[in-house]
């Protein structure tokens, strides 16, 4: 008997609403409102987001009151309304999350290309003046090693030398190399692997 009263009752609200009545709507809106709003937080843990949604519903509520079509109870359609615009608003955070993720994530990885792109080139140059410090035979042999990737023997047969002087050059050249490049050790490595690979 209950349920058939508030039937009617939602009926007549709806047939009051479709007709204009501002004085009906401000009672559904000052019922529901509250009620909505936790309901919204519960959801969204935002209380903001979850008053723009209710107070949005409600704006639609009255917008759209010609052509409301509500088959229960008025209550359960605007949780019901509550519960679907929530869920629209998560998946547009996660999109946007998403999106932002992966600008932070092309940002990050520009930034980090641009930042060993320069730290390589600037090794290359101090590389090639300290390569011109060296002494011109031990410079010889030192890239006749490194960036040719000729065996020691190899060096010492095209050159007409000692496998003994070819090591002795590597090792002044390498001693000398160190000396000026200490500030670029930690780079050293990758960049010469870089170097011997033609990138």
């Amino acid at each position: 008997m209950l349920t058939q009263l508030n039937m009617q009752s939602d009926n007549v609200t709806l047939n009051l609403l479709q007709q204009g009545n501002e004085e009906i709507f401000e009672n559904v809106f000052k019922q529901h409102f509250n009620s909505l709003h936790a309901y919204a937080f519960t959801i969204l843990k935002d209380a903001v987001a979850a008053e723009e949604i209710v107070q949005s519903l409600f704006l639609k509520l009255w917008e759209k009151r010609e052509n409301l079509d509500i088959r229960s109870s008025l209550k359960s359609y605007l949780y019901r309304a509550t519960y679907n615009d929530c869920m629209n608003t998560i998946k547009h955070w996660q999109v946007k999350q998403r999106h932002q993720d992966h600008i932070t994530y092309v940002n990050d990885f520009t930034y980090e290309h641009t930042a060993n792109q320069l730290h390589e080139n600037e090794l290359k140059r101090e590389l090639q003046k300290a390569l011109n410090v060296l002494p011109e035979k031990c410079r010889t042999v030192f890239q006749m090693s490194r960036f040719e990737e000729l065996k020691y023997q190899e060096i010492a047969d095209r050159l007409e030398i000692s496998i003994k002087t070819v090591e002795n050059q590597m090792g002044k050249a390498l001693k000398i190399l160190r000396t000026e490049l200490a500030d670029y050790l930690p780079l050293m490595v990758y960049c010469l692997l870089k170097l011997f690979l033609g990138q």
